[in-house]
């Protein structure tokens, strides 16, 4: 027991110890909430709880494996581990159990996201097949059958998104197969249709504890209520101020309503923070205080006062790039370890000029959880068009656009392309803009019609750059549509501000240099992208969604504008999105500087900006705070109406303090007031 609890503050002492009854543990950031929890599964198994009547749940292997090892190597009896594992593991030997009861064998095989993706491409889809997957994956999480799904699909692209949700679905099951998101979703059923496997299940699991509980969705809360359907004895831990997920279904409410939920809770405040200087701290505590829905708590240091969270000012993203990359030059030529240093934003298009910035000054760099800008798909399909305007000729470039966005041909039209052009020794663009009769001989009229078009728009193209460079982009969006294509995607986001990103930058290069040909324009693309090396001593750039989990000695977050960091507008929750900035500040250590630029490509154009109101929260700058009603919606979500039932969004606005919704009940369209209606 001395071994247990040798280490531990008052609070987390006290976390250990209540073992009975509801607990909720408010683990503020670098409060040493995973010592916390291995200690409490040492404590329980110090008491002589069995092994097997204890459940941790967690969200990755990497956690349940070190929770795990921690938690033995404070036991002196090296007994048998109770089950300790994530959500998806427990769910999987849920089902080796008792997937019978849903009539299937329980010889089935998992299969993951790459599986899953080759079995819709392989319906002849012609929507991206990632779309899809995420599509189908959302409705399981939310227990949307495929009835459900095509019953209030309205839309096309919903509606052959249901389509092929019933085709995947019975392909699955006539293959015994189990997707990722079936290992939640068959054991919540099963536990759901079966009282006495609910009962048996929850009488064996007596002790359950639940790891970053802010972090749970709908149907993980659903399954938990059913474990611990008999008993109160479950312990969660958590923060509500870094639940910052919500785009992917996470569902704060679980935790700010887990006391009411679950009666006779004790809430226990874990607030000394030992990862981060006091002036870090204030400036964190500063900024949260605004969030009205909070449980409530203030960071605590025990660490020095440290230096002052530094403002960094600058007229434009070149500049700001410049300005970091030698900021880092002098910290590394002091002798700090890059792997020390990261840079942060909000959005994953701010990383382009930044990229930039430290290549001028060759400081190598590591980009994580996420990839580069010049890699990403949207990017390289934008200048595979541009290759073809300076090359026409260009077959690789062609190869890759011409079904990009999709206009309906498919792999064996294209073969059927690439075979006659290379029997002809022709390259693909003198092919197909010369050879029509032999073309509309060896596909469908609707493709052949597809195929010209896409020629057409390619020499209209080419005519408009041999004329006017400026007004190049414009062009291409009118011609083919690929930001307009991005839009009307569930994943649009950040594809899209990626594009604005490039839009920008083109039109900006091409007015400082208006004689700039695109050869010259791809030539100095190639050189600002093309990081020499990577070596082991890199720096690390990364969203904020990215660095959860992470701690650095010296930070750096950018792009502290209105519109940047927070998001604005389209139903962005500004709650979350200040939890966000929170997260970002409390992954400093010792050194924090936020960079502020005056103006940016917004929305793919040169744009003046506002500093953002979070600098102002959180008092590293003066000036007026900026209050707003938010909302946690987006176009495209699924919310449940008391009469009307289910809908999907389609329309944001806003009237006075209040949002308004446009929601399409099953083909009859309604302006609902947020408040009304709630997510599923």
């Amino acid at each position: 027991m001395k071994k247990i609890f040798e280490l531990l503050n008052d609070g987390q002492k006290e976390a250990v110890k209540t073992i009975e009854g509801p607990v909720l543990i408010l683990a503020g950031a670098g409060s040493g909430k995973t010592k916390t929890i291995t200690s409490r599964l040492a404590y329980l198994l110090a008491n002589g709880i069995p092994p097997s009547s204890i459940l941790t749940l967690t969200f990755t292997n990497k956690a349940a494996t070190e929770m795990r090892n921690r938690a033995f190597s404070l036991i002196d009896d090296k007994i048998f581990p109770p089950l300790l594992c994530t959500f998806h593991k427990f769910g999987l030997l849920f089902l080796k159990f008792h997937i019978e009861k849903l009539s299937r064998k329980n010889s089935f095989v998992v299969i993951d996201n790459n599986d899953k993706k080759r079995i819709i491409k392989s319906f002849g889809v012609d929507m991206p097949v990632g779309l899809i997957a995420n599509e189908i994956s959302h409705y399981k999480n939310s227990l949307i059958t495929t009835k459900i799904a095509w019953e209030k699909a309205e839309l096309p692209n919903y509606k052959k998104i249901a389509q092929i949700y019933e085709q995947y679905e019975k392909y699955i099951e006539d293959n015994n197969l189990v997707d990722f998101d079936d290992l939640l979703v068959l054991p919540y059923k099963i536990l759901d249709e079966n009282e006495d496997i609910c009962k048996e299940t929850s009488d064996r699991y007596k002790y359950v504890m639940v790891d970053e509980y802010q972090d749970t969705n709908d149907l993980q809360y659903r399954l938990i209520r059913k474990i611990c359907s008999t008993h109160n004895n479950i312990c969660v831990v958590g923060d509500d101020d870094q639940s910052i997920y919500g785009w992917r279904g996470a569902n704060i409410k679980n935790i700010l309503n887990f006391k009411n939920e679950f009666n006779g809770t004790k809430v226990i405040k874990l607030e000394n923070n030992y990862r981060s200087t006091a002036n870090i701290l204030k400036v964190a505590n500063e900024l949260i205080e605004h969030n009205r829905s909070r449980l409530g708590k203030i960071l605590k240091n025990t660490k020095k006062e440290g230096s002052a969270v530094c403002l960094l000012k600058s007229s434009d993203e070149k500049n700001e790039s410049t300005k970091i990359a030698k900021s880092i030059k002098v910290l590394i030529d002091k002798g700090v370890n890059p792997r020390n240093i990261a840079i942060l934003y909000r959005i994953n298009a701010l990383s382009r000029s930044l990229e930039e910035g430290l290549n001028r000054i060759g400081i190598p760099y590591n980009m994580v959880g996420g990839v580069k800008f010049y890699e990403r798909t949207e990017i390289k399909d934008l200048i595979s068009y541009l290759r073809i305007i300076a090359n026409a000729n260009d077959d690789f470039s062609i190869k890759r656009v011409i079904n990009r966005p999709k206009r309906g041909l498919g792999k064996i039209t294209i073969n059927k392309i690439l075979k006659g052009a290379y029997e002809k020794n022709l390259s693909i663009y003198q092919y197909i803009t010369h050879h029509h009769d032999e073309i509309r001989s060896m596909m469908s009229k609707k493709c052949y019609n597809s195929l010209m078009e896409f020629s057409e728009n390619l020499q209209k193209l080419i005519e408009v750059s041999n004329q006017a460079t400026c007004n190049i982009i414009d062009e291409l969006e009118n011609l083919f549509g690929i930001k307009k294509y991005y839009e009307g995607l569930p994943d649009s986001l950040e594809r899209v501000s990626n594009i604005y990103e490039f839009y920008g930058l083109f039109r900006d290069t091409v007015k400082q240099n208006p004689q700039m040909s695109v050869d010259e324009f791809l030539n100095d693309l190639a050189l600002q992208s093309d990081q020499e090396s990577i070596d082991e001593e890199s720096i690390s750039i990364m969203s904020i969604h990215a660095s959860k989990g992470s701690e650095f000695e010296y930070l750096f977050v950018i792009g502290m504008e209105e519109g940047f960091l927070p998001l604005v507008g389209d139903g962005s929750d500004i709650e979350e999105e200040r939890r966000l900035g929170y997260v970002a500040i409390t992954r400093a250590k010792e050194e924090l500087t936020f960079s502020f630029s005056k103006s940016r490509f917004y929305k793919g154009k040169r744009t003046r900006l506002t500093k953002s109101r979070f600098l102002k929260e959180s008092g590293v700058c003066k000036g007026s705070l900026v209050l707003e009603k938010t909302t946690s919606y987006k176009k495209g979500d699924l919310v449940k109406h008391k009469i009307f039932g289910i809908g999907r969004i389609f329309e944001i606005g806003k009237v006075k303090r209040e949002f308004k919704l446009k929601i399409n009940f099953s083909g009859t369209k309604r302006d609902i007031v947020a408040s009304f209606v709630e997510k599923i």
